[in-house]
């Protein structure tokens, strides 16, 4: 009869009464059934009496005729009903009362107790989360599952640090997300935007704010939802409390982006723009160039953490204006690397860049206090590409070269495959049948001897040919004496059957032994 607008008002429980001052008693969320048997006859009593329950938060009002009033309600009950936007509802037969309540009840209490199963499950979920330790790409993508609504982790600079899309588009979610997301401002801690139908919550712990969590979608969010993003936001924040070494949450969403890219695991190149472009890093109409820093052992020193040698590189980055993606790659494999994807514009010089760099990260990651202890670090670029698709590409040659260059004793601030010289080509040729013929040929005697008797002829000949056959400095080098060193000389002359005086021959094994070198670094 009145208020049609409001029939999706939320039930909380149905309540009969037959007095007029009833709204005391109420709390809110309660639909009155009443017969209308005790209500007044004068219109502002009427008037009154409605304007009472919708103060209060009545869910709604319904009258059975029959009794009080014959056949239709007062015009006085249907207009205030109307004014208060109260639903007002009229049965025009009887109806047990009791019947009503008692289904309406049974629904709320099994809608309560699915809420209550729910959120044993997030607490469940959420729980296991924080005890493996997951990072944030994981939880973003458990709440997408548990929501089916796209979900986004963003700093406090509206940079996508993880994203799902929860089987939507990734690249229409995050197209455009910085200035999307500056436009959403929640007044409290957890909110929901109706403009942007955003729920939105912040992430930190301690008084320290370092991000929000988004739910995105059509319409508004459940109760379920708001308890789902609070309690993924606090694993998010506990995770971050507990992880107080670990690479920074950007490292970890620039290593995923790259990683992401070498392994091909975009179907379309375009979601991988995207997803850099909402970090700050624009990929579509660039020049890219994939750049690798290794870490190196320094003197007795172990070797530095790649977690701090990431972040280092990062900051060289930005010190040098370089738009890049930077983030720790295998790690925890005997591969482990710092991978940075440089997006340079079409005038920029990439070899100044990379000194540029290169100089500030030697500032940033500095070891031994002087150039000749070393810098830690071993920096390789690969060669420019025009596209996402040939990344890949630029990152293999610069993982090769790099894996060359940490071999080498001067001071390059950075290599790249010219610079490699004899071995780079080598580096390049080893899985070439012809290379691994010639390896054979050369040393396969000294490998098969050495195969079943053991001994160090491989390792004294290589020091020997790369002390320049200085047998003083390979002795020494060899922490061997200068009679043992001439013995096990004449022994791989006669495996050989070759001359060690002479200087073809010698380099001739110099060559291979560099390639052996290769192959064996490839398969390991």
């Amino acid at each position: 009869m009145a208020g049609a607008d409001r029939l999706d008002a939320r039930v909380r429980w149905v309540h009969s009464a037959e007095v007029t001052d009833i709204a005391h008693l109420l709390r809110g969320g309660e639909l009155v059934l009443t017969t209308g048997i005790a209500l007044p006859d004068e219109p502002d009593r009427l008037r009154r009496y409605v304007a009472e329950l919708a103060e209060v938060g009545a869910s709604g009002l319904i009258v059975e005729l029959g009794r009080k009033y014959a056949s239709a309600l007062p015009a006085a009950l249907i207009s205030a009903a109307e004014e208060y936007g109260l639903p007002l509802i009229a049965w025009a037969r009887e109806t047990p009362f009791v019947d009503v309540t008692e289904a309406v009840h049974a629904q709320i209490i099994d809608a309560q107790l699915a809420e209550l199963r729910a959120s044993d499950k997030l607490h469940e979920v959420f729980t296991q989360l924080s005890v493996d330790g997951a990072p944030p790409d994981e939880v973003v993508r458990q709440v997408a599952r548990l929501s089916g609504r796209p979900v986004v982790l963003e700093n406090l600079a509206h940079q996508v640090l993880a994203a799902d899309a929860a089987g939507a588009d990734p690249t229409e979610l995050l197209t455009s997300w910085e200035t999307r997301s500056r436009a959403v401002r929640a007044e409290q801690r957890t909110a929901y935007d109706a403009s942007s139908q955003w729920l939105v919550t912040v992430v930190g712990a301690r008084g320290e704010d370092w991000g929000r969590l988004i739910i995105a979608g059509e319409g508004p969010p459940s109760p379920r939802d708001g308890v789902l993003i609070e309690r993924a936001a606090t694993t998010l924040a506990l995770g971050r409390l507990l992880d107080q070494h670990a690479q920074s949450l950007e490292r970890q969403a620039h290593g995923s982006i790259i990683a992401g890219i070498l392994a091909h695991a975009y179907s379309d190149p375009q979601e991988a723009a995207a997803r850099a472009r909402a970090l700050g890093v624009p990929l579509t109409g660039r020049r890219l160039l994939g750049i690798v820093v290794l870490p190196c052992p320094v003197g007795t020193a172990e070797l530095p953490p790649l977690a701090e040698l990431a972040d280092a590189t990062a900051a060289a980055c930005r010190d040098a204006s370089l738009a890049a993606l930077v983030g720790t790659l295998d790690e925890g494999s005997p591969q482990a690397r710092v991978g940075v994807l440089a997006s340079l514009s079409a005038r920029a010089e990439d070899d100044r860049i990379l000194r540029e760099v290169a100089k500030r990260l030697r500032a940033h990651h500095a070891v031994g206090g002087a150039p000749e202890a070393g810098h830690g670090f071993v920096m390789a670029a690969g060669s420019i590409v025009e596209s996402i698709r040939d990344v890949r590409r630029s990152f293999l040659e610069a993982e090769q070269v790099a894996d060359v260059a940490a071999r080498r004793g001067d001071d390059r601030p950075f290599y790249r495959l010219p610079d490699l010289r004899l071995r780079g080509l080598l580096h390049l040729l080893r899985d070439d049948a012809r290379l691994q013929t010639f390896i054979e040929r050369e040393l396969g005697p000294l490998l098969a001897h050495e195969a079943r008797r053991g001994g160090d002829l491989v390792q004294v000949l290589t020091l020997y040919l790369d002390s320049g056959r200085n047998k003083a400095l390979a002795a020494q080098r060899a922490h061997l004496s200068r009679p043992a060193l001439y013995e096990r000389l004449r022994r791989i002359e006669r495996v050989l059957d070759t001359d060690l005086e002479d200087v073809e021959s010698c380099a001739s094994l110099h060559v291979a032994l560099l390639a052996l070198d290769s192959v064996r670094r490839d398969r390991s």
